[in-house]
């Protein structure tokens, strides 16, 4: 079954957004091109709670992209985005959503950061994604989206550990820091992960 994953094609990662990625509404028209062409295809939301921990806004004192340690992990401290009904926890509103079959939200929880689309950051929490992709027969996934270097990214090292083979689409994926990515990249392609 051929399956595309599209990874947080939403507002607040486009330009503009609260958490903006580089041109990242140019992989809109990308997604929209190659859907048809999948068996199955599923997306991710970023669904943050007001409160979220990882809301550089939530901590006296603290400033986006700076880090803190909270409960034993360094976290990153992000600007606000994708808060639960935001106009920028939408989609972009040029991006087909007609051949989405399901939509898994991550994030969720308040006290836990979440960039895979597969579990939570500490690993304490599925999303499901998994059991729905092995229940319909997928072997290998083919992933798109935002931002590459962080979400993309530990979707694809979570989809490996689930035995999954993964294809990543590079011209519909965007990077908040493009050097870091591409050093990501080497590291992928070392584990059979297949740039196309």
């Amino acid at each position: 079954m051929k399956t595309l994953l599209i990874v947080d094609a939403q507002l607040d990662f486009m330009p503009g957004g609260g958490l903006p990625v580089e041109h990242g509404d140019q992989i809109v028209s990308h997604i929209n091109l190659i859907q048809p062409q999948y068996d199955l295809v599923l997306a991710t939301q970023d669904w943050h709670p007001q409160h979220h921990m990882s809301f550089a806004s939530n901590h006296d004192g603290y400033t986006p992209f700076q880090e803190k340690e909270i409960d034993g992990y360094q976290q990153i401290l992000w600007p606000e985005h994708c808060i639960q009904g935001s106009i920028g926890a939408e989609f972009h509103p040029n991006m087909r959503t007609n051949c989405i079959e399901a939509i898994f939200r991550k994030g969720t929880n308040p006290n836990i950061d979440s960039y895979s689309a597969f579990y939570d950051n500490h690993h304490k929490k599925s999303t499901g994604l998994a059991g729905y992709l092995k229940d319909k027969g997928c072997e290998t996934l083919e992933i798109c989206g935002l931002a590459g270097d962080i979400c993309v990214y530990f979707t694809i090292k979570d989809a490996l550990k689930e035995d999954f083979q993964v294809r990543v689409l590079e011209k519909a994926t965007k990077a908040l820091d493009q050097d870091k990515f591409s050093q990501q990249k080497e590291e992928l392609k070392a584990e059979g992960v297949v740039f196309v």
